[in-house]
């Protein structure tokens, strides 16, 4: 288990708790609001990506570890996934705006 205080926007730092269940099973957790919920939580997200800011525990180092877990897990998978869906939102969403341009243009004919 490794713990992380980040800083959000909250006066208090959240909690966030990665546990290494299994070489397949990762665990997290965060004390923000969306969080608690089990909503996305960008507390956690940032850390999986490495990135520190916002952490003020001293334990900064300690990315790296839950990154090392990340691999082969059933979380991997899933940001995996999800990567891919957001790249392949932003292709559409590129497409449908040069649709509507072409149909706008035609409109003016």
């Amino acid at each position: 288990e490794i713990a992380f205080e980040v800083q959000g926007s909250a006066p208090e730092p959240y909690g966030v708790v990665f546990i290494r269940r299994s070489q397949t099973n990762l665990s997290a957790y965060c004390s923000c609001p969306a969080g608690e919920q089990g909503q996305y939580c960008k507390h956690r997200f940032a850390i999986l990506d490495g990135i520190a800011t916002g952490i003020v525990s001293l334990n900064v180092d300690d990315i790296g570890v839950v990154q090392s877990w990340l691999q082969g897990t059933d979380v991997e998978r899933a940001l995996l996934k999800m990567r891919s869906l957001e790249k392949d939102a932003a292709r559409i969403k590129n497409q449908l705006s040069s649709a509507k341009k072409e149909l706008a243009r035609a409109m003016r004919d």
